[in-house]
């Protein structure tokens, strides 16, 4: 089974200016400035990339143009989780089809699944792909939280389930998952991404990476190396970012400014659908809080030519 670790860019979905359909172009130009700033991995249709809002039809040609643009050179998961299993198992499929690497699938969201119909569920996808399959554990949006026990049952019922996105806001459960799976599932932080490498995860599934992937692709590749302080340093910035974010919104923030910083940094992709309010609609508002990300990620910027510019002196 491939093995995948380090900072994966869930990304977002480019649409068109008017939002009547997916940008593919924009994807183009998208993943190669992901590829150019050495990000190791890519998943499409996770939470920041609009899942719910496009048809199936849009689904099938972002999947397909994702995987042939990155030909091989770093691992493509897709998201594939619906409330209706069969749908889920269509949309894994169909994943599998188009040259995927692989899956990252929470539980079914809304309907609030008993741990034995949450079971069922993944075993179902697990026998119709022979994809390696992340599973996603947020409760904050799927009203659905997988405690480690339950990740540990479905580790021993299938082989493929060796990785999680843990964002359960439980720090403590990167270990505690670690421990209850005798070491067999590979965590992939959700957020708190210094403290969940310092317990065990080897990974980061990254919104951060729309609009600034190399310092988050650097955080990983610092903690691996043991170089917890600078990692620190870098985690530091990510948190301002996201408590900016997170003001007067403080769920996720307003989605579409991942879209609007991605803008900033000169790669285009529209902006979110409807119900999500655009980054348009937020007139002055968004404007100042855009002004006060940018400055923040280019502080971020020039932290991370530091710490490279050292590591490359010290060789």
């Amino acid at each position: 089974m491939q093995e995948f670790r380090g900072s994966y860019t869930v990304t977002i979905t480019p649409f068109t200016e008017d939002g009547s359909s997916v940008d593919l172009e924009a994807m183009k130009r998208f993943i190669d400035w992901q590829l150019q700033e050495g990000v190791p991995g890519l998943i499409v249709f996770g939470t920041t990339g609009e899942f719910l809002s496009v048809s199936d039809d849009e689904r099938t040609a972002l999947v397909e143009t994702t995987v042939k643009h990155v030909d091989g050179r770093v691992p493509v998961l897709v998201g594939a989780a619906n409330t209706h299993t069969p749908n889920a198992v269509r949309y894994a499929r169909e994943a599998q089809a188009l040259g995927a690497d692989g899956l990252m699938i929470s539980p079914p969201y809304y309907v609030t699944p008993t741990e034995d119909e949450i079971a069922d569920y993944y075993g179902a996808i697990c026998d119709a792909v022979e994809l390696p399959i992340m599973l996603y554990n947020n409760p904050y949006t799927t009203n659905v939280d997988m405690k480690a026990s339950l990740v540990a049952r479905l580790t021993r019922e299938h082989e493929q389930i060796r990785y999680i996105k843990e964002a359960s806001t439980d720090v403590a459960r990167v270990y505690d998952v670690i421990e209850a799976t005798e070491g067999v599932m590979n965590v992939f932080a959700g957020e708190r991404i210094v403290e969940s490498y310092l317990l065990g995860a080897v990974g980061y599934v990254n919104p951060f990476g729309n609009y600034t992937p190399r310092p988050s692709r650097v955080i990983c590749d610092l903690m691996v190396e043991g170089r917890v302080e600078e990692a620190k340093q870098i985690e530091r910035l990510l948190d301002t970012i996201d408590h900016v974010l997170q003001e007067d919104h403080p769920l996720y923030g307003y989605q579409c400014y991942s879209k609007a910083l991605a803008a900033a940094a000169g790669y285009p992709v529209g902006d979110v659908r409807p119900p999500l309010k655009t980054y348009r609609s937020l007139g002055a508002e968004g404007e100042a809080k855009l002004a006060k990300l940018t400055a923040v990620i280019a502080e971020l910027d020039a932290l991370t030519a530091r710490i490279e510019s050292s590591t490359t002196a010290a060789v």
